[in-house]
């Protein structure tokens, strides 16, 4: 049976979010599985992690410039740097339980022996605490919109602050309408309007069944993320997309990826240009998660992205391809 989304996201969200104290449940990377893929120890008392964006991945696996680019046009930083160092701090729970998540699904489950309390506060002091230290704030998870106001909340905290040179960035699995539904208008609007913010929206496979392969839920939410995202874009946020190709059926590939390339243009002409396949690899918590069926999926995302390159080609020209992904216009 696949996971009930919305009751889990529902449940979730008053299980790590503390109204009366405006603390948001994060997650132990120490002491975790996780721990295992870190290049840097784990900071800010064990909730904190340095990650390196890269962006080159397997040969023949197109770049991937999120949040390099974004980063480094907030911050002047230059162009097609090769990769950017980001602060991450994880919530410490989602509504769904992808099989190749690269987070222990002990730390998606909102368990308070896992994780402990932080206060927007207490996550720029540690932040802010590295003076040579990653410029950019990355708010992962998790699911991290089924808490939308920790985005505002960590904004909030910078700019009371007067911080300079500090970007943030924050992703979402398009789940849950969450952002209209606990935040008032003026509050969307501050968030759309804080410029040094992009937030990257993750389409987890590119039809129904293998966005229920991916992620154990309905294969009917997949829909919703299509929905969501034409609702993110009337917003003005900084917007990017990514999407996971991995997929147990080889069957009528050409024909699934057109249809999924259709259903972006239909969002907007240019969102599969703002679209970057997500290589899926087998870190540490996915090991155990493997088995032959999921093997083979790892293995048919590289044929799946080679149409995708390929239909790129085909819709758009060669200037258009060619614009680093910050100047493709969503209006």
């Amino acid at each position: 049976m696949p996971v009930d989304s919305d009751a889990l996201a529902a449940r979730y969200r008053d299980a790590i979010l503390d109204r009366s104290s405006k603390r948001i449940l994060v997650s132990k990377i120490a002491g975790s599985e996780q721990e295992a893929d870190l290049t840097v120890p784990a900071n800010g008392g064990g909730l904190g992690r340095v990650r390196h964006f890269r962006r080159a991945g397997t040969a023949g696996w197109p770049e991937n410039p999120l949040p390099i680019d974004p980063a480094a046009k907030a911050l002047d930083l230059g162009f097609r740097l090769p990769e950017i160092e980001a602060q991450v701090f994880q919530n410490a729970a989602c509504n769904w339980r992808c099989w190749y998540c690269f987070v222990p699904f002990s730390l998606l489950r909102a368990d308070r022996e896992r994780s402990a309390w932080l206060s927007a506060g207490d996550l720029v002091d540690s932040f802010l605490a590295n003076e040579n230290g990653p410029r950019v704030l990355d708010l992962s998870g998790g699911q991290p919109e089924l808490t939308p106001e920790w985005v505002l909340m960590v904004m909030d905290e910078l700019e009371r602050r007067n911080t300079s040179g500090v970007y943030l960035w924050s992703d979402d699995n398009l789940s849950t309408d969450f952002f209209w539904r606990h935040l008032a208008p003026a509050q969307q609007t501050r968030i759309a309007q804080f410029r040094p913010y992009g937030r990257v929206c993750c389409f987890k496979g590119f039809d129904e069944e293998s966005f229920a392969f991916n992620t154990a839920a309905s294969a009917g939410l997949f829909e919703r993320q299509f929905s969501l995202m034409r609702r993110y874009l009337s917003t003005g946020i900084d917007l990017y997309a990514y999407v996971t190709l991995t997929s147990r059926s080889r069957n009528d590939m050409l024909a699934r990826v057109e249809h999924f390339m259709d259903r972006l243009q239909a969002v907007h002409v240019n969102l599969p240009l703002r679209t970057v396949p997500l290589e899926v690899q087998t870190f540490t918590p996915v090991e155990s998660r493997i088995n032959g069926e999921r093997r083979e999926a790892l293995k048919i995302q590289y044929e799946v992205v080679e149409i995708w390159k390929e239909l790129l080609r085909q819709r758009f020209s060669s200037e258009q391809r060619s614009l680093p992904i910050t100047e493709i216009s969503l209006a």
